[in-house]
């Protein structure tokens, strides 16, 4: 890097003295160009970057919207963001709870900076404590609402964005506040908390615990706006069912006349609880 010694990154980096030793608790990668998988140095391309992180952390003090987080939300990557970028207000107006999905809103609007600092590692630390399997299903409900960043809905609110500014810079122009409420629209329906808040380890009782329904909608297929609000769970599976009733049969007689084997004993193709809401 050309004069790296007044690069306010690298700086920072040494100011805090996280040189990578062995012994440091926390690495850094300074990767100052955009990721390309023909780079000599990191050859990897930025959605494969993506896809292999834990956790994105993005707790900018002000942004007016935010792609970063927006694009690990639709490669299922939980990230962190703050309630002044416009990412983190988007979700925030649209989730009930943010956090269950995955989206993890640092209050940067009405706390002050020791208090954010406090709230943001809290954020990370909480994460570190997830087991495999409730990162998996936190990741598998961050990327549901990639729905939500689809261009088909952000186009419209950029369209709604730009006539809001004409409104507010030439009011006189518009007539009216009938078509206003019906172009913005005011109704405050937001995404409802999942069923499994967070996911925890089955239980090998026979009883479903609110992991089980986690699993359970994991395996959905298929899903869109509306599973948010109306979920319709399938057939629980186990780990050791077998999806066919299972036989026992009698050896054939030495003698080596043919006979029909019987069954002895049969065992039903699924030994726990079934649930199914319709």
């Amino acid at each position: 890097m050309v004069n790296d010694a007044d690069d306010p990154i690298l700086n920072q980096i040494r100011r805090c003295q996280l040189f990578n030793h062995p012994s440091d608790r926390v690495k850094i990668i300074f990767h100052p160009e955009f990721l390309n998988s023909a780079s000599p140095i990191l050859p990897m391309d930025y959605d494969d970057f993506v896809r292999g992180t834990h956790l994105g952390v993005f707790s900018s003090y002000y942004e007016p919207w935010g792609y970063t987080p927006a694009e690990c939300t639709v490669m299922g990557v939980p990230s962190i963001t703050t309630n002044l970028s416009g990412f983190g207000c988007y979700m925030e107006e649209l989730i009930e709870n943010a956090t269950d999905y995955g989206i993890y809103i640092v209050d940067r609007r009405m706390k002050g900076v020791d208090d954010s600092v406090n709230q943001l590692s809290d954020y990370m630390f909480e994460f570190t404590k997830r087991s495999k399997r409730q990162r998996i299903n936190q990741r598998n409900r961050t990327e549901r609402l990639s729905d939500l960043l689809d261009w088909k809905r952000m186009g419209m609110e950029y369209v709604k964005a730009r006539q809001l500014a004409l409104r507010r810079a030439y009011p006189d122009s518009f007539d009216g506040d009938a078509a206003d409420d019906d172009f913005f629209g005011n109704a405050d329906v937001k995404i409802s908390r999942p069923l499994s808040a967070p996911g925890s380890p089955r239980e090998r009782s026979g009883m479903m615990t609110p992991g089980d329904f986690a699993s359970i909608q994991e395996g959905r297929e298929g899903l869109s706006t509306e599973d948010y609000i109306a979920w319709k769970l399938p057939e629980e599976e186990e780990v050791d069912e077998y999806p066919f009733p299972l036989t026992l049969k009698q050896k054939a007689k030495t003698s080596g006349t043919s006979t029909p084997s019987t069954p002895l004993a049969q065992e039903p193709a699924t030994n726990g609880v079934q649930f199914q809401l319709s």
